[in-house]
């Protein structure tokens, strides 16, 4: 199996921390190691470094490259510009070798903490084989454990014939109301949207050439003539590979994933991934708190004290300080939109 890692994101959701030249996948944030990195390392058992291929962008491309020495060079695949999702992927799989396209190839986003490494990795095999052997293309769908609004859904349909657990995805749905989201976990009928796809490559292509055909057209122009691609590919769809491929197939499968996965998209949900004191703080870097209670505190450079606050994230970085209450933490766009408004390149 080959592994194809998403890792062109701004991160704009961690600013300051993250900034455009060191988005989210390339922080430490959940460990020692990068997002990127430990995303390599849990494949590593199954899928070795030199089966891996990165999607990034032309200003990301040398810190990934940097980040993970162990990958060959020529498989991180510079996207020309940012197209979305069905793009990107079917770019990354006509670049690569028609030997690697007739292989199975998993699709991962570079930056979800999963806690239980080896669950994922055996349901990742299970999906290999269900791919390679039945020529399906499958979304891994993780098990809910809350009604949580922030996800999109998979609804299951029935059970499809080949590995325990196998189902048919009968549609997508977008991230629910409360209401909503906690009828589908009650009745355990609905998956989280992970973002993760196995297929061989040439039977995602294929499904490419049916459901977008432009991209299709695209990418065979400039896998024919790469000297076309400036032109043509800042002209493609700018579709994600749900809404242009996966809602569309007939007989898309899924197995569900119960394996403390984390799309980690905010700093309340890293608040609530890390290890807190007794009073619900989570302190990294030189941080003082004092009689506070449910804060995370990341001091990056300098200190930060803080006293009789609760429920806030205070962010300090070299050049900027963020605080901002809990609750708010989706809203970090509006600051860094903000901030663009005002010209302060330098704090992008």
């Amino acid at each position: 199996m080959q592994a194809l890692i998403l890792a062109g994101g701004s991160g704009t959701r961690f600013w300051p921390l993250s900034r455009r030249q060191r988005p989210k996948q390339l922080l430490a944030l959940a460990g020692e190691h990068s997002l990127l990195e430990t995303t390599v390392a849990r494949l590593a058992p199954i899928i070795e470094p030199t089966s891996v291929w990165v999607s990034t962008t032309e200003v990301l491309a040398p810190a990934v490259r940097a980040a993970l020495p162990e990958v060959p060079t020529a498989q991180v695949l510079v996207e020309p510009v940012g197209r979305n999702t069905a793009p990107a992927i079917g770019y990354a799989v006509r670049s690569m070798p028609a030997r690697v396209r007739e292989d199975v190839i998993a699709v991962l986003p570079a930056d979800h903490p999963i806690a239980d490494e080896e669950t994922f990795r055996r349901v990742l095999v299970t999906a290999e084989d269900a791919a390679r052997d039945g020529d399906r293309i499958l979304t891994l769908g993780v098990t809910p454990h809350r009604a949580e609004t922030g996800y999109g859904y998979l609804e299951l349909g029935p059970p499809l014939p080949g590995a325990a657990g196998l189902r048919r995805v009968a549609r997508f749905t977008e991230k629910p109301d409360a209401d909503t989201a906690a009828r589908w976990v009650a009745a355990g009928n609905h998956l989280w949207n992970a973002g993760i796809f196995v297929f061989r490559g040439s039977r995602l292509l294929a499904a490419l050439a049916v459901h977008e055909p432009e991209i299709s057209r695209g990418l065979e122009a400039m896998a024919q003539d790469p000297s076309v691609t400036e032109a043509i590919y800042p002209t493609l769809p700018a579709v994600s590979i749900d809404c242009g491929v996966m809602e569309r197939i007939d007989q898309l499968a899924t197995l569900p994933l119960d394996c403390g996965w984390s799309d980690l998209g905010s700093w309340q949900a890293l608040a609530e991934m890390l290890p807190a004191d007794a009073a619900g703080n989570v302190l990294r870097g030189a941080v003082t708190a004092v009689d506070s209670t449910d804060t995370l505190v990341l001091a990056e450079d300098g200190h930060v004290a803080v006293l009789g606050v609760e429920g806030l994230v205070v962010v300090r970085t070299g050049d900027t300080v963020l605080v901002m209450p809990k609750t708010r933490a989706q809203d970090v766009r509006q600051v860094v939109d903000t901030v663009a408004a005002e010209g302060r390149s330098e704090l992008l």
